[in-house]
């Protein structure tokens, strides 16, 4: 059952903390369904900000918060060189720019046409570097951003890495395992060379620069970079400079 904040115990869990972590939306999100009333624990509409609930609870959101859901946007971008994920910086555009109607990629004649509501707390799920490209996610919906850049988030991030320098017998290696950022530990990294001058690196973090600064790290100057893959979404046929929506059967 849920109870008052001031009353809590140590057991029990802010609602729209858990929600978040149960990936039904964004915390954001949550607080305004739970303002709307459109929230049900236990069967009940809890419409107070700070509830805090049982972490078994049983929760759902009424039909109009998962109308609003359905509603929700996510789009792919081919993100060119020189434009940057978010908020821009002097003399670069922002990737949001690039959404327009004459931007837009419909492979097909059934996918839904560009509409303005779409801008509408439209943000950047991850970023991307100034001076890479390739696949960038911009989404209205909380889950999705939750599940790709969520402090939990385990999703693959693959890139093709362009670079100069000499491959030593341990570069592989040192790639994969056993490198710091910052002085913190990364994840370990999928990493194998294609060719005399290119990598495949797969990570399942984002860190700002991340591959370029591990390669300077092993003695390799990044030349260019492509994120081509963000889960089980592909950056496909997908042309630079241009966006389509999320297939309704895509799922990352």
């Amino acid at each position: 059952m849920a109870v008052d904040n001031k009353n809590g115990t140590n057991q029990q869990v802010r609602l729209s903390k858990l929600m978040a972590n149960r990936g039904m939306c964004s915390r954001r999100e949550a607080d305004r369904y739970i303002e709307q009333g459109q929230v049900l624990v236990d069967g009940n509409v809890i419409d107070v900000l700070g509830t805090r609930v049982s972490p078994d609870a049983d929760i759902q959101l009424k039909s109009r918060a998962k109308k609003n859901q359905r509603q929700q946007a996510t789009i792919l971008i081919n993100k060119p060189v020189g434009y940057v994920s978010g908020q821009p910086e002097p003399g670069y555009k922002p990737a949001i720019d690039l959404v327009r109607p004459e931007n837009q990629f419909r492979a097909s004649a059934w996918e839904p046409e560009f509409n303005p509501r779409i801008f509408k707390g439209l943000a950047p799920a991850g970023r991307l570097d100034i001076d890479s490209r390739g696949l960038l996610v911009l989404t209205q919906d909380g889950r999705v951003a939750r599940q790709l850049v969520g402090e939990n988030s385990d999703i693959e991030k693959d890139y093709l890495v362009w670079f100069k320098g000499e491959m030593k017998p341990d570069t592989l290696e040192r790639l994969r395992h056993g490198m710091e950022l910052d002085g913190k530990p990364l994840k370990p990294a999928k990493v194998r060379q294609l060719n005399p001058s290119r990598l495949r690196i797969i990570l399942k973090e984002g860190k700002k620069r991340q591959i370029r600064r591990m390669c300077e790290q092993v003695g390799l100057k990044v030349t260019g970079l492509t994120r081509v893959r963000i889960g089980q979404v592909k950056l496909g046929d997908l042309p630079p400079g241009q966006w389509r929506y999320l297939g309704e059967k895509e799922v990352f």
